[in-house]
Parts: structure tokens; sequence; C-alpha cells
């Protein structure tokens, strides 16, 4: 059965069989998450490779992060998953022009969700650094992960030759 009723008084369980409320800072911090990659699922239907087997991958680690704020702090994320988000962030600002200015969240559809995928994700670090239950490498990991995705918005922009919206005061 899809549902138990356990949850109906308001509460549910940690995987660690813990009772905790549904507004507790850990349930806000990987639901957060979680709505993080039902987003990233939404923006790989816009997305040919590789970016599309970088998040997916990336779905895969958010998933590990939404365990580790559900069960305990371990190894979930390694430094090399944070590197190799670094490597992608990298290999996508060298095909890149130089960025002089603030650009608004715009652009074509994948670039649109991409960028609501990175406020997303911002709000998701912002939750998990209030719950303050997961490890070093998962904080550092959704951190990056808010950079490849803004620089991910820039090039689905510049791929379709495309020019970014500059901020004007």
């Amino acid at each position: 059965m899809i549902y138990t009723k356990t949850g109906d008084q308001g509460e549910t369980s940690l995987a660690n069989g813990q009772r905790v409320s549904k507004t507790d800072a850990r349930l806000e911090a990987y639901g957060t998450v979680d709505e993080l990659n039902s987003y990233v699922g939404w923006l790989r239907v816009c997305c040919d490779e590789p970016a599309n087997s970088q998040l997916r991958r990336i779905q895969n680690k958010l998933f590990n992060i939404g365990a580790s704020l559900s069960c305990a702090p371990g190894e979930w994320i390694r430094p090399d998953d944070v590197h190799e988000l670094e490597e992608w962030i990298d290999g996508i600002q060298a095909q890149l022009p130089p960025m002089h200015a603030f650009v608004l969240p715009s652009g074509n559809e994948a670039a649109g969700r991409c960028h609501i995928c990175r406020t997303v994700c911002r709000r998701a670090e912002r939750r998990m650094i209030e719950a303050d239950s997961c490890g070093e490498q998962e904080r550092k990991y959704i951190n990056r992960l808010s950079d490849y995705l803004f620089v991910l918005a820039r090039y689905l922009v510049h791929l379709k030759g495309e020019n970014e919206e500059k901020w004007q005061k």
C-alpha cells in the first residue's frame, strides 16, 4: 500500500525510524532537495547530451543528499563528486564568452528551466545549512551545483545562438 496513515497527525519517520514533525528543518531540507530533483528532471526533457547524462547523474546525487538528510551524514557525497561538477563547470565555461554584466534569468525554455533549478538549489542549500544535519561534502556539492546550473543556463542560450539579456539599472 502507498498510504500508511502514520503521518495523519503531522509527524513522519526519518529513515532511522525517529518520528519528527512534518515541519522539522530536516524534512524541509530534504523536501527542497526533492523539489530540486523534480525540476532537474523537468530540465532534462529540454537537454541533449552531454547535459542530459550530467543531469541524470546529478539527480542520483540529489537522492544521496536526501538520504544524508534523512538518515545521518556519511559518505553519501564524495570529494570526487564535487570535483566532477567543477570539471563540468570549467568545460562549459571554456565554451562561453566572458561575462561582463549580470544576466537576467531568461533566454529559451531550457535556460529558463535551468534558472528555476538554480534558484531552488540555492534554497535547498539554505535549508540544508539551517537543518545542520548533513556532511561537508553534501554542502559543497549543492553549492557547486547552483554554479553548474548557472553556467549551463548560459550555455543553453549560447548554444542556440541567442544573446543573453543583461541587467540594466
